[in-house]
């Protein structure tokens, strides 16, 4: 498989900001992983206002998938906590624009469909703890293989709130059996990019039938020693406005986050009770 990171193989040797103006530009549109080290990126979940309180809610009671990093005011195409050149239209690599819960098509930036009702919501990612685990010398196998991790729906269900529920959509990467408490260790400390691991080993009992066959991403081998480890993912509330079926709502593509100039370690979550 051809990768498209393989194509601009430079950007890694960018600092974040240029990274940030590449993608802007249209000059790369491929997965984040292993871009932006240091700091955080983000999925993106972006509503109609009007809908914007019960999506709250939706993150608020489901933390774990849905760790809020900020959200936007109605119309405006930042969110300052995030970093002063960060424009929610234009800095994700890929964005997919949903219609009543279809996907009507995907676009490199938003310019022709924002609106000034649309309220964006910025959630943390487990591509911010992949740089700590790669430091300790574990491998992040899609990085290795140049492909967006696998990601999975789930028999696990959310706490909804409005028209906002469903499953939730974890990632897996594998992991050697006598390295996991480590990796435990170093991702609870990332509590916005999902903090430890929700599940370790059988993925029956999470109701994932098959790991070759991935709901989003791309599949990974496994070497002898490795178990499957499973975190939740910001796919979940994607998955979740989808359900919702409103007649608009826009997300980054998976695999294609929006990367901030918030340092990964020090990033607060948002805080729920902030007009």
């Amino acid at each position: 498989m051809t990768s498209e990171l393989a194509q601009l193989p430079e950007i890694f040797d960018l600092d974040t900001p240029a990274q940030r103006r590449m993608i802007r530009q249209g000059l790369y549109s491929g997965h984040t992983a292993g871009l932006a080290k240091g700091k955080l990126q983000c999925n993106l979940a972006i509503l109609p206002g009007e809908f914007a309180d019960e999506f709250q809610t939706f993150c608020r009671l489901n933390p774990k998938p849905c760790a809020l990093a900020g959200v936007s005011k109605p119309g405006q195409a930042t969110i300052p906590r995030l970093g002063d050149d960060v424009d929610i239209r234009t800095d994700a690599a890929r964005y997919n624009i949903y219609r009543f819960g279809k996907l009507d098509r995907q676009v490199h930036d938003l310019h022709e469909v924002w609106t000034d009702d649309l309220v964006a919501f910025a959630i943390g990612c487990s591509f911010t703890f992949e740089e700590a685990l790669r430091h300790a010398g574990i491998e992040m196998r899609h990085i290795a293989c140049n492909v967006t991790v696998p990601m999975y729906r789930t028999s696990i269900e959310t706490a909804p709130s409005g028209p906002f529920g469903g499953g939730m959509v974890v990632s897996m990467r594998p992991i050697p059996a006598e390295r996991l408490q480590e990796v435990i260790s170093i991702c609870r400390t990332y509590p916005l990019a999902h903090g430890a691991p929700i599940h370790v080993g059988a993925p029956q009992e999470i109701g994932i039938a098959d790991l070759n066959a991935p709901d989003w991403g791309h599949p990974v081998a496994f070497r002898d020693g490795e178990v499957p480890v499973f975190w939740a993912c910001g796919v979940t509330p994607q998955a979740a406005i989808t359900k919702a079926e409103l007649p608009l709502t826009i997300t980054h593509a998976p695999g294609a986050m929006l990367i901030t100039d918030v340092d990964e370690l020090t990033a607060p979550i948002y805080p729920y009770n902030d007009n």
